[in-house]
């Protein structure tokens, strides 16, 4: 959606609080790109829903004014039903009533212990059996026509995976968005921990918890006041992780101290969270929509290959947006429409495009394929002394050195963090520090697509046992802007790597999927140190755990090699011209 066409649904947005809701209608439908509204819609608030243990879950129903039966989408949401948000109501509501004006029963519904549900809530865990609960107690009402469908993002979208490996055979279809099968695994990137993303989504689960009650003034003000933003930045500069969640909160969050004691995602905490296990029992139709600058983006591709071997056949779209993106928000609602149309109104002809639809960031062109990635070529650029980067084979040199302060760590810009201020930023401003190097092409001399996943493989030394080493791939416009693609983390510790014959270690690092194009005249850089704070908590240096505190006065001094006997490269999947064209569907 271009500038224009988010105007306009903004203007639309603002016109259904005015209740100019055929303006409102037409104005959304151009904005989105969906097929006009048939019908007006009713919403019946509060309705009761008691699971096995007698604890009631509430639900507000959005259903077509008109005669006749209708396929049912699900929404499962801890962030308030419509009903519960009062003014702040027509903006989650939105999908629901663009799926009801379009021929839909939609019912939306709190998980347990949020808001006026009842229960305590506590994230992930009782989700699977609330949600066959509540999919049994659809299956009894009188206007269930037999077909239902799921849709949401983040957390909404968990939801759908804890039903979709044992569904009932009425489920027919779910639209997981941003999300992920395996939390474990994106809370845990590389042996590190997701701090930012961690505390920032407790600070909003608590900000918002009223039990019993709605949305009100005082929780509007607590989650928007100036001071918020601060508390967190402070918190996260200062704090040890174990004390965070009460400085920002008030008071200790029993979920957030569970993630710092389940740093293995495949401990038994993560174990009884996370799906992928199960991912190739899924009976439903799975359309996964993912964003290249997301938080859970290498695990919801993962997601996608294991429905794959497991003889599925999702669909995977994937957009040039990060996770509070409301682009992403509003592009989901258009993809969720044209899947729930195909399976569950029988409209099989729209399953005739290709499933795999990607946005190619650095260009306007949106390429369809057949599976991710598509066929590319590995081209390996070497690290060279003086901050090179290049094909060419590495000269004999000294290597290249760092050290790190844990008490000033290096910082993160952007990237795929649970903020406003994710996505792509100038790096400029961490490229000054002397705790990150960079390596650099010439300008290019054509254009370069990058597509796939990006590697890395680095030979280092240190003077620690535990520290991290950190990747990223970063455009150099013409200009001098430093913009960063994409990223990844490896926690080091005495097993990891190969010991070379020298003592140094040869490692590999996996770096976040991408769709990039590099034009002719920029160039391709890469960054290397061992802290991005506050996406990744910071390294203890000694190996303790994130709750038992940070150490003081453990600084890494880190050595990075470049020679023929230690050739660290960046390792870029690269498409040729002509898988592009196949992939525009030029065959």
């Amino acid at each position: 959606m271009g500038r224009r066409g988010f105007v306009a649904l903004m203007a639309a947005v603002g016109l259904a609080g005015a209740g100019l809701f055929a303006a409102r209608s037409r104005l959304l439908a151009r904005a989105l790109g969906l097929r006009p509204p048939q019908y007006a819609v009713q919403m019946t608030p509060h309705l009761p829903v008691v699971m096995p243990d007698g604890v009631t879950l509430y639900a507000d129903h959005f259903a077509p004014v008109a005669t006749g039966h209708f396929p049912t989408i699900l929404i499962r949401s801890p962030y308030g039903r419509p009903s519960e948000l009062r003014l702040l109501g027509p903006l989650p509501g939105l999908a629901a009533q663009l799926f009801a004006e379009r021929g839909y029963h939609v019912i939306f519904q709190g998980t347990r212990g949020r808001f006026r549900s009842e229960g305590g809530f506590d994230p992930f865990l009782h989700e699977a059996a609330d949600g066959h609960a509540t999919l049994a107690w659809i299956a009894q009402q009188p206007w269930f026509d037999g077909n239902l469908g799921m849709w949401g993002a983040s957390y909404v979208g968990y939801t759908q995976w804890a039903v979709a490996a044992a569904a009932p055979p009425f489920l027919k279809a779910i639209v997981p968005v941003i999300t992920t099968t395996r939390f474990g695994q994106a809370f845990n990137p590389g042996g590190s921990f997701a701090y930012e993303t961690a505390l920032r989504w407790v600070h909003i689960l608590q900000s918002m918890h009223n039990p019993g009650g709605d949305v009100d003034l005082r929780l509007l003000r607590r989650m928007f006041a100036p001071g918020a933003e601060r508390l967190l930045r402070t918190t996260m500069a200062a704090s040890p992780f174990a004390d965070a969640d009460q400085q920002v909160t008030g008071a200790q969050v029993p979920f957030y101290q569970e993630w710092l004691r389940a740093p293995d995602r495949d401990g038994p905490y993560w174990r009884q969270v996370d799906r992928h296990r199960q991912v190739g029992h899924t009976t439903p139709a799975v359309h996964l929509v993912a964003g290249w600058y997301d938080i859970f983006l290498s695990e919801q591709l993962d997601d996608y290959t294991d429905l794959l071997a497991a003889g599925q056949t999702p669909c995977l779209t994937v957009l040039p947006y990060h996770h509070t993106s409301g682009r992403m928000q509003l592009a989901a609602i258009r993809e969720g429409l044209w899947w729930f149309d195909a399976h569950l109104k029988g409209q099989r002809e729209l399953l005739q495009r290709r499933a795999v639809h990607l946005a190619l960031m650095g260009s306007h062109e949106a390429h369809a394929m057949d599976f991710w990635p598509p066929p590319a070529l590995p081209q390996r650029l070497f690290l060279h002394a003086g901050g090179g980067l290049s094909e060419a084979q590495p000269a004999y040199t000294q290597p290249s050195s760092y050290r790190l302060d844990p008490g000033a760590p290096t910082p993160s810009l952007g990237g795929p963090v649970l903020s406003a201020q994710a996505g792509p930023r100038d790096q400029r401003p961490i490229e000054r520090r002397p705790d990150l190097l960079t390596f650099t092409t010439e300008p290019l001399e054509h254009d370069l697509d990058v597509i796939g996943y990006v590697r890395l493989e680095l030979f280092a030394r240190a003077n620690l046992a535990h520290y991290d080493l950190i990747g990223r791939l970063c455009l150099v416009e013409a200009r001098g802007r430093s913009i960063n693609v994409c990223e990844g983390i490896l926690r080091i510790e005495p097993t990891t790597g190969e010991t070379q014959p020298d003592g140094s270690q040869r490692f590999e690092l996996s770096l976040n999927p991408t769709a990039q194009r590099f034009r002719a005249g920029q160039r391709v850089r890469l960054h290397i140190c061992s802290a991005a704070h506050p996406r990744w908590g910071v390294n203890s240096g000694d190996g303790r755990h994130l709750h038992e505190g940070a150490p003081v006065g453990l600084r890494l001094e880190q050595q990075i090699f470049h020679d023929p006997t230690h050739p660290s490269a960046l390792i870029l999947p690269v498409v040729s011209a002509a898988t592009r064209r196949a992939m525009a569907g030029e065959r």
